[in-house]
């Protein structure tokens, strides 16, 4: 039998590929508005939440949580459908079939967060078991390496498998049963190989936001600079930069701006929160594509009989 081999250098490439994705105007679009429509949704619970209706501020941070879900779920499929080198589905056809299969990927992981419920439940018993006399200490021995393997295999199984690959084999085509079967086979067999194809890609978004981190700062602050000395309005550099870093100024000195200035800091803030959506939305972007590459990664490669 010929013996075939992981390909790490070609998969590394694909998690290096993802970078990609930034260059995807659909799926940014749609991300966009996800993180805008869940943003403005969750802005109008606190409000409601403020004045004391408390019905609303559930109801409309239940909407925020259905907008981002959905949302992912839709720039999920474009992405799959672009690592998998099939023709982008128009937008609004990928939000409806997200509305159509993004409960599949809910289904996948309550079924397995009760699975590992139940492991922790047998965990506890153990522990409820060595405290008895006599046979407690003897047993504790053997109960102390299981529960430190169960619990970090546990880990390593949600940060490398479950948390991040959920999603890309709903988005490749399978059914909540077809998606526990492959979750079971990859934690069976390609979870070394994930755990350091999710480190790459850790590394990867991590420089992307880092990056554009770094030129949103440095291009704040010129504009901030620039905007009082041309603009003529008394303000602190700082104040115009705030909505850059998500913030919202509610409340202003009189002492520190004056009254003209208020305009001015009040676009600011609904400019600079545009551009800080959209430096949340790239490195989101390149994360969703490179799961996707790294479940077709792992899908491709060959698994050796007997594990990895």
């Amino acid at each position: 039998m010929t013996d075939k081999r992981f390909d790490w250098w070609r998969a590394m490439a694909q998690v290096l590929g993802s970078i990609e994705a930034v260059r995807d105007g659909r799926a940014m679009y749609v991300l966009l508005a996800a993180f805008a429509g869940a943003g403005t949704s969750m802005a109008m619970a606190r409000t409601s939440l403020a004045q004391g209706q408390l019905a609303w501020a559930v109801g409309q941070g239940a909407l925020a949580l259905f907008i981002a879900f959905y949302g992912s779920q839709a720039t999920g499929l474009l992405l799959m459908d672009r690592a998998m080198g099939r023709s982008p589905r128009e937008v609004a056809d990928a939000v409806v079939d997200a509305l159509g299969v993004g409960h599949r990927v809910l289904v996948a992981l309550a079924s397995v967060l009760l699975l590992l419920a139940a492991v922790a439940g047998v965990i506890v018993g153990l522990f409820w078991l060595c405290s008895l006399a006599v046979i407690g200490p003897w047993l504790y021995a053997l109960v102390l390496p299981l529960t430190v393997i169960t619990l970090g295999a546990m880990l390593v199984a949600g940060a490398s498998i479950l948390g991040p690959l959920t999603g890309p084999i709903v988005w490749s085509g399978a059914t909540s049963v077809q998606t526990l079967r492959q979750l079971g086979q990859l934690f069976r067999h390609q979870v070394l190989r994930a755990v350091a194809l999710m480190a790459g890609l850790s590394l990867v978004t991590a420089l992307v936001g880092a990056g554009v981190s770094l030129v949103v700062l440095l291009a704040g602050r010129v504009m901030a600079e620039l905007s009082v000395w041309m603009l003529g309005v008394n303000v602190p550099a700082e104040i115009l930069m705030a909505g850059l870093l998500g913030h919202a100024v509610h409340a202003v000195d009189p002492q520190l701006v004056s009254p003209d200035a208020m305009p001015y800091i009040a676009a600011a803030n609904v400019g600079g929160g545009v551009v800080f959506a959209i430096a949340l939305v790239l490195p989101t972007l390149v994360y969703l594509r490179g799961v996707s590459e790294i479940y077709l990664a792992l899908q491709a490669s060959p698994v050796e009989a007997g594990g990895q």
